[in-house]
Order: C-alpha cells, then structure tokens, then sequence
C-alpha cells in the first residue's frame, strides 16, 4: 500500500463504503416488498458510489493538482540548483513522490550549508595566511629602511647590505603577488593555455640543468628514465615548465641530503603519465588532502626557512585543471613523495 496512488485508494474507498451502506439500508428495509427492497438497494448503492467519485473528483482536481503543481516547483527548483546531489526513484503515487522530492531538496541544502561553512573557514585561513605571508617581508623592509634613516645609510658596513635584504624582501612580496594573479587567472579563464607540440624529455633536461646547483648543494641528484628518447606531448610548454620547477624545487627543498629524484614517463592509451619520485622526509596522511591548497604548509616553521610562497603546488593544480587533468599524490612518511600527472599525446 506504500506506493498506492490516493486516487485508488479513494476508489476502493467509495467502493467498500457503498457496499456497506447498500447492506445496512437492506437490513432496515428487510420487511419491504422484494421489488421495493430490490430497487432501494440499488438506488442506494448508485447514490453512495456517486456521492463517492464526486468526492474522488474533488480531491482529484482541487487536491491532487495542488499537490502536483506543489511537486513541479520544487523539482524544479531542486533540479536548477548547481548543488543537487540526491537521485529520486519515482511512481504513481503524488504524494509520496513530493514527500521524496522536499526530503531530498533539504538534504541539498543541508550539503549546501556544510559545503558554505567549509568554504568559511577556508576563507578565514586564506586571508590570515596571505596577512602573514605578506606581513613577514614588509616588516623586515621596515626595519632595514627605519635603521638606515637612523643614521645607518652613513655607515658603509651596514648601509649596502641592509638595502640589498630590503630589496630581496621586496622580490619575495612580488612573487607571492605574482603566484596569487597567476592562480586567480587560471581560476577564471584570463589565463589561456597555449598548447604546442614540444618533446617534453627535452623540457624536461632543461629544467634538470637550471637546478643541477640547487640540487648540489645538497647531493641531490636530479634524473630521468630514456632522457634521450623523444616523448612528444600537446601542452602549454611555457606552463609545463613551471610544473616540473615546482615539483623538483620541493623535492630538493624537502628530500634528504644524498638523495634522489628520478622522473618517469609511461605510456597510458593516448596520454603521457609522468611521474615525479623522490626519496625524502615524506607527508604524513592527515597533510596529503589539503597539499594542494594555497599557502598550505606540512611544516610552516621548516617551510619558511627554505623560502619560497607556498603557492607552487596550488599553481600546479590549476594548471593541470587548464589541461583538463588531474595531478595525485602519494607519500609514505621517512620513505618518500611520488607526484603523477597526465598529458595528452602529440
């Protein structure tokens, strides 16, 4: 009876209570005439049965049409929304479909609501981050600049170089801003990618070569699988580019000391899949889910001392987004961090 349409329900209604009535009448009039009591019965039933499909009319049209315009509206409403996640099976029955369909419009809005308060906090740790990103390099010009006009741009063992850690303090406040257009320009679609067909293994040597001293410093090594054999792929070479920066950066920036990093290209139907693997500190679990996140930090104190905005991971993300691929991660703490992505073949 659970998916019994009210109309049925109302026929079969009349229908028993016309039986009903027609039996009590017959009782009553028992001592009648057979004819008289024959004709009674069934002028009795005709009435009740009528009586009852008006009944069933009514609710029908005034009712069931409220309730179906009632439904519409809130199908529509809920199937318009970006947010509407809930599938609902329906049937015949009116009202248990717009019971289904207002349950599952609340349950939107209540993922609607969780999704808003996330979005929250997210916002409050953005804006204190880029405050304090921002904070850190202003005072230190602050302070250089206050102690020169304090008398220290007439001393020649100070003056130099304090004006030159200004200066890089002013170079660090540029790349953050520069890294904060270049993510909200991939965001929003101002930033085109412009897709060439280039040999990334070539790229790829590039990059290796501007960061070999980098990597030196702290007997890194820095490597390639087939770095001779051409690996052409469709993608935005100037933005690739700054992918494998990014990711080798860090892995110098966090691997360990006589450590390595090797990257790896395999072939995936019509895609290049590229990994990038080293033999580092690692993330812990708890950290993988927000890495990609703007400013995020697994380690804020040891991130600071090694430089750098806290941008590169989420500028790796959107460009990936702007290839229409994804980037994953996995780590295992004291083992190391692989990063896998995904080009189109050329």
């Amino acid at each position: 009876m659970k998916n019994t349409s009210p109309k049925t329900i109302l026929l079969i209604i009349a229908i028993v209570l016309a039986i009903a009535v027609t039996f009590a009448l017959s009782q009553i009039t028992n001592g009648s005439s057979g004819t008289s009591t024959f004709q009674l019965v069934i002028f009795t039933f005709a009435l009740s049965f009528a009586s009852l499909v008006l009944l069933l009319l009514f609710v029908n049209i005034i009712i069931l049409n409220k309730v179906n315009k009632l439904f519409a509206t809130v199908k529509n409403f809920r199937l318009q929304s970006d947010k509407a996640s809930v599938n609902i099976e329906y049937n015949s029955n009116d009202l248990n479909n717009l019971n289904n369909e207002i349950l599952a419009w609340a349950e939107d809005r209540k993922n609607e609501i969780e999704q808003l308060k996330k979005l929250e906090v997210y916002r409050r740790e953005f804006l204190g981050n880029v405050s304090h990103e921002l904070k850190t390099p202003i005072f230190n010009i602050q302070g250089y600049v206050l102690t020169l006009l304090d008398g220290g741009l007439e001393d020649p063992s100070i003056n130099r170089n304090y004006l030159v850690r200004a200066e890089k303090s002013v170079d660090r406040m540029i790349t953050i801003i520069d890294d904060l257009e270049a993510i909200s320009q991939l965001e929003t679609g101002e930033l085109q990618i412009e897709l060439e067909r280039f040999d990334i293994n070539v790229l790829l040597k590039d990059v290796i070569d501007s960061l070999e001293m980098k990597a030196t410093a702290k007997g890194i090594i820095l490597s390639t699988v087939d770095e001779n054999k051409p690996i052409f792929v469709l993608a935005d070479r100037f933005r690739i580019r700054q992918v494998f920066v990014n990711l080798l950066v860090n892995s110098i920036k966090y691997g360990k000391e006589y450590g390595e990093t090797k990257v790896r290209f395999y072939d995936v139907g019509n895609n290049i899949s590229i990994e990038v693997a080293d033999n580092g500190i690692g993330i812990t679990k708890e950290h993988l889910p927000r890495l990609f996140e703007r400013f995020y930090r697994v380690d804020k104190s040891r991130s600071r001392d090694q430089g750098g905005t806290g941008l590169g991971l989420a500028i790796v993300k959107h460009i990936m987004e702007a290839h229409n691929q994804t980037i994953t991660v996995m780590s295992t703490e004291g083992v190391g961090t692989v990063f896998t992505f995904s080009l189109k073949k050329a």
